[in-house]
């Protein structure tokens, strides 16, 4: 059979990336393609090692080459990726890190650390390398959620500088600024102090090369998410909310504040927590305590995805108290609503990125 990598090129030059809309090979996705004999290999260079995509994506390259040449060959292929970036500033902040997305809500109690721990675990399961910033000054909550209350990080010297250490759970770094602090005592600092703090945790801390690093935002508008978005050049941020319409009015002025002329950072989309009540004795059923599809509507309003709905459950609660997430327990409702999740967030990370 005599056939060449033009040909075969062409063969996948029809298949279509299904989040950026192009092909595989206008979008240089194609790598190290070799012919022997009947052998065709080659690497399929994905948008990010978390893509939820990537086996049917090797399905249809194999197919587009048996439909366009030949049924004969033996196609190879091995799955890579380079993650891309959503960042176009000189890198002087995190420089190894490739996209920073903030875990934001319009106010508190609406389980925004929550989604941004199993969120971030979910990441790293997918294949991504994560970390993870308790930004919620005044209420940080993850050491609990991770178990890491008396947990304190080590430092190293670089130079004049010393550098903090994230500590590692479950194969995500993680910084908070409830690891410096007594936890039963009330954090009383203003506004200045804490967006020092913040930059600390940021800019003097050894996070190394990361897919996705994942910040845990303070709730409301005010100085912190000012001071975040001004220092880091973030990707995008996700608003988390419950479906009461208190809540989606917060909501409301999240989106709008970071659609602001001189914040203009992207809403990657909106989550719904707490969406509805689902008994253990009647799994079946679904009460709608908050209000039904809140998020929904603000999404379609406001012209942002809606990446999924978290029904509530005593799991969730059970799961953060013990420091065990439930993302961890495969199968469960909860682990599979964060997945799909998960996964919603990479490949919209990855539109956004290609616009920019």
């Amino acid at each position: 059979m005599d056939f060449r990598k033009e040909d075969v090129l062409k063969a996948l030059s029809h298949v279509i990336e299904p989040d950026l809309k192009k092909d595989l090979v206008t979008l240089n996705m194609i790598e190290d393609l070799k012919i022997e004999g009947e052998v065709v290999s080659f690497t399929l260079v994905l948008t990010t090692p978390a893509c939820p995509l990537k086996e049917s994506m090797k399905r249809a390259c194999i197919k587009a080459i048996h439909d366009e040449i030949s049924n004969d060959i033996v196609v190879e292929v091995t799955l890579n990726s380079r993650t891309t970036s959503g960042r176009h500033d000189n890198k002087t902040v995190l420089p190894n890190v490739k996209n920073i997305i903030g875990i934001a809500s319009g106010k508190g109690g609406v389980g925004k650390s929550t989604v941004a721990v199993n969120l971030a675990l979910g990441l790293v399961g997918m294949g991504a390398k994560v970390g993870l910033i308790d930004a919620d000054i005044y209420g940080p909550s993850i050491p609990i959620m991770l178990d890491l209350v008396d947990v304190k990080p080590h430092a190293r010297q670089e130079g004049e500088t010393s550098l903090l250490i994230p500590v590692e759970k479950y194969g995500i770094k993680v910084l908070s600024i409830g690891f410096f602090v007594d936890p039963s005592q009330a954090l009383v600092w203003r506004g200045p102090m804490a967006a020092g703090a913040l930059k600390q945790l940021i800019t003097e801390a050894d996070w190394g090369e990361l897919d996705y690093l994942i910040i845990d935002m303070p709730p409301g508008t005010g100085d912190i998410q000012l001071t975040l978005v001004q220092t880091l050049p973030v990707t995008g941020v996700i608003i988390v909310s419950t479906p009461q319409n208190v809540a989606l009015a917060d909501a409301r002025k999240g989106i709008s504040m970071f659609r602001n002329e001189g914040i203009n950072v992207p809403v990657l989309g909106l989550i719904e927590n707490m969406s509805y009540f689902t008994p253990m004795e009647l799994p079946d059923n679904k009460y709608y305590i908050f209000g039904k599809d809140g998020c929904k509507t603000l999404a379609e309003e406001m012209q942002v995805p809606l990446l999924g709905q978290i029904p509530l459950v005593q799991s969730i609660c059970d799961s953060g108290d013990s420091g065990k997430p439930s993302v961890l327990e495969p199968g469960t409702p909860i682990a599979d609503a964060f997945i799909e999740i998960g996964k919603k967030l990479v490949q919209r990370v990855s539109v956004v990125n290609s616009e920019n």
